[in-house]
């Protein structure tokens, strides 16, 4: 199947080793591999090639799916701000482990705070003297991983009593801060400050507490003195300074020849690592790691023979001349014929674009070289039958996926042409967007947007992360029906996908679904014949009826997103030759034990089955997948209807979660389900959910408090999905042509 549209590559053999951040939020610290996600066929290297790390996480000792998206946050962290750089663990984007902030004129912040300078044990934050910032802006400096130390000393203004703790000599703050004036009716503000710092008592913690701080009563945050000890032998002084303790939260986790140094810190365990004496390195597996120190004999020594042997200096100058003679012809023969082909291809594709319509940027093939590392493996994140996706960092600092097409010759360049023209015309939040091409030297290449949380697969089949709950499922499955939708009934002519699955749904940091690879689509153009040879779908998803006539419509999508719901809620493999011979394909399961009454059967143990609302929901989802699953395509709903009964779905969650002040919750025989105070009762009524098991059987008991009113509904436990029971809701009955409401009938 060729994938021009979308990085989510389809197709045999395996994903070589790679990069890391994939993920999810994060594609992220450096990876050697990448692990291949058998979404599709289970045995011999036919499967789904998903974009996650493996190998280099078993190597370093990550095991679960915390440790790999931590991984991916770090290949893909931007660590400089202007001028400035910094290591692990800090960076200036999401995805890094502690994220700092970049002003406009690259200058590093904490909060509104200014970075002074940063080092393997703390980082120290210029707090300029003011009269009227709150005492409270002092919260910035608390994150996650850092926090004041208690060798600051804070000075404040306008307290109601004056802290009795501070060892900051008062001649060292007069001095500094005599000339200071906060208003008009006084000639400085000097009797009117006050400085606080941790007692003895509190000293062992190592950090300020903030509550602390803020209950002395006190008003404003003056500024700081940050101090290396409080005796009378003396102090190293910061005026005007915060020091800020860092660590990496959890247990110790450093590379085999590096020192953990535990810290007690405010938010819990935490650490840092430094590498022994003879190493250099930061010491974090994640990073650098431990390296052995060199040995000191530089080239200039080597060359002078103070390394052994004797003097090469004529042999370097000999040999150097020789070698600069040779590569400046080279260069420049190099550079006039590449100047004179770069030109021609750029005028032709110019014109090429020109021609086609097409609006969205060219990037020069230099710029997607340079950012791919010279298509380099370590960038590489899947090769499929058509083309290999890279991940790519652009001029402006942003982290692309770019597919460089496979097969060059004249056909497949306006086949490419027509549908960068498709894409760049098509938008919706779901759908992954086109950012650019670039087709110059023979190549031809796609940019697009980088989704670093991976796709619906990965975190289905736990490749990656800790499962997904399911009003998130709920969430990814609504939205991508909304996608579909779009593209089969708010453009002219429709597009349909014809390859929908869950490795091509990405994910976003936020868990946003962004539906790819819809590039193979065809318009829907009734003039054009409906048989193609191209190929089509993927094993599993794809529409029994195709077999018959080779045609492959918008009820074709519906079937396949029908197989994406029961994998939502089912999390099985979609072709699985591990299951008994009718049960390796996933439809044909799904439908037999939703026919026979026992889906629950299959229904992904992850999802805890807690409350009405839950199982209420699964029900209606199952009951619309099987609506798609119908053999015949016009039995199936439209997509803009399944859309729309996944919506009704989800904004039932919302009413779900009752408050006892705001709303009322009445019970259906089956539902328990919410509504506005003024549309059932004038008393609202505290509803419960509770389980009951009993050898088989479950019993949900519906209880209501504040009345005298109480109902107890007992459901099927052994048979939640079993379609001869009125499980059904209003809004999702099956329709006259649905399969399911035959099989009611």
């Amino acid at each position: 199947m060729m994938m021009i549209n979308g990085y989510g590559l389809d197709g045999g053999g395996g994903l070589k080793a790679v990069v890391v951040d994939w993920r999810v939020g994060g594609v992220v610290g450096g990876l050697d591999g990448w692990r291949q996600c058998r979404c599709g066929f289970v045995r011999g290297g036919v499967g789904m090639v998903l974009l996650v790390v493996a190998e280099v996480l078993v190597g370093s000792g990550g095991g679960g799916g915390v440790a790999r998206l931590e991984l991916v946050a770090i290949r893909y962290c931007n660590r400089s701000c202007g001028s400035n750089n910094v290591n692990y663990p800090f960076g200036f984007s999401a995805g890094c482990h502690i994220h700092l902030s970049c002003s406009s004129k690259g200058q590093m912040l904490i909060g509104e705070f200014p970075i002074q300078s940063l080092n393997t044990d703390n980082l120290k934050t210029i707090i300029e003297p003011k009269c009227n910032r709150s005492v409270k802006t002092l919260l910035q400096l608390y994150g996650e991983n850092f926090a004041p130390t208690a060798r600051n000393a804070i000075l404040l203004y306008d307290c109601d009593s004056m802290p009795t703790t501070c060892k900051m000599p008062s001649t060292e703050v007069r001095t500094q801060f005599q000339t200071l004036k906060c208003d008009s009716n006084s000639s400085n503000v000097i009797s009117n400050i006050s400085c606080y710092s941790e007692g003895p008592e509190n000293l062992q913690s190592g950090f300020l507490a903030y509550k602390n701080v803020t209950g002395q009563q006190c008003r404003y945050l003056m500024s700081s003195i940050s101090a290396e000890e409080f005796d009378r032998s003396g102090a190293s002084l910061d005026i005007q300074v915060v020091e800020l303790g860092w660590w990496i939260e959890g247990s110790c986790h450093c590379s085999r020849d590096a020192d953990c140094v535990d810290i007690a810190s405010p938010k819990g365990p935490g650490f840092r690592c430094k590498c022994r004496d003879g190493f250099d390195g930061d010491g974090y597996p994640a990073s650098s790691g431990c390296r052995k120190a060199s040995s000191g004999c530089g080239p200039v020594k080597f060359i002078s023979g103070q390394c052994g042997g004797s003097s090469r200096t004529a042999v370097l100058i000999g040999g150097t001349i020789a070698g600069v003679s040779l590569m400046v012809s080279l260069c420049l023969i190099c550079c006039s014929f590449r100047r004179h082909r770069n030109s021609k291809s750029i005028k032709s594709a110019k014109r090429l674009c020109q021609a086609t319509g097409i609006s969205i940027p060219i990037y020069p093939y230099k710029e997607i070289a340079k950012a791919t590392h010279g298509f380099s493996d370590k960038q590489r994140l899947g090769t499929g039958a058509y083309g290999t996706v890279y991940a790519g960092k652009l001029n402006n600092d942003t982290w692309v996926a770019i597919k460089r097409i496979k097969n060059r010759d004249n056909e497949s360049i306006q086949q490419v042409m027509n549908e960068i023209k498709l894409l760049s015309t098509v938008s919706h939040p779901n759908l992954v967007r086109l950012l650019g091409c670039s087709i110059e030297n023979g190549e031809q290449i796609l940019v697009y947007e980088f989704m670093p949380n991976g796709t619906l697969c990965q975190h289905l089949h736990r490749e990656i992360g800790d499962g997904l709950t399911w009003p998130v499922r709920l969430t990814i499955a609504t939205e991508t029906a909304q996608a579909i939708a779009h593209l089969h009934s708010s453009i002219d002519p429709p597009i349909y996908h014809r390859d929908v699955k869950s490795s091509n749904i990405l994910l976003d940091f936020q868990f946003r679904s962004k539906v790819a690879d819809f590039g193979l689509s065809r318009l829907g153009r009734t003039e054009i014949s409906h048989i193609s040879t191209a190929p089509q779908g993927t094993p599993g998803y794809l529409d029994p009826q195709y077999h018959q006539n080779f045609h492959l419509s918008d009820k074709s999508d519906v079937y396949s997103f029908g197989v994406v719901l029961v994998e939502i809620v089912t999390a099985l493999k979609v072709v699985d030759f591990a299951r008994p011979t009718n049960e390796v394909n996933l439809a044909a399961l799904a439908t037999d034990r939703i026919s026979k009454g026992r889906f629950e059967e299959i229904i992904d143990p992850f999802l805890e089955l807690i409350d009405a609302w839950t199982l209420s929901s699964i029900h209606r989802v199952v009951e619309l997948a099987f609506r798609c699953l119908a053999f015949h395509s016009d039995m199936r709903p439209s997509m803009m209807e399944v859309a729309a009964e996944l919506e009704q779905i989800s904004a039932s969650s919302r009413l779900a979660t009752c408050e006892d002040t705001t709303t009322n919750c009445t019970a259906t025989s089956e539902v328990s389900s919410c509504s506005s105070s003024s549309n059932v009762s004038e008393k609202p009524l505290s509803l419960s959910v509770k389980k009951a098991g009993m050898e088989g059987s479950g019993l949900f008991i519906l209880q209501t408090g504040a009345s005298n009113l109480e109902s107890m509904e007992r459901i099927k436990y052994n048979s939640p999905m079993s379609v001869q029971d009125p499980w059904l809701s209003e809004q999702s009955s099956p329709s006259s042509n649905s399969l399911l409401g035959n099989v009611i009938q």
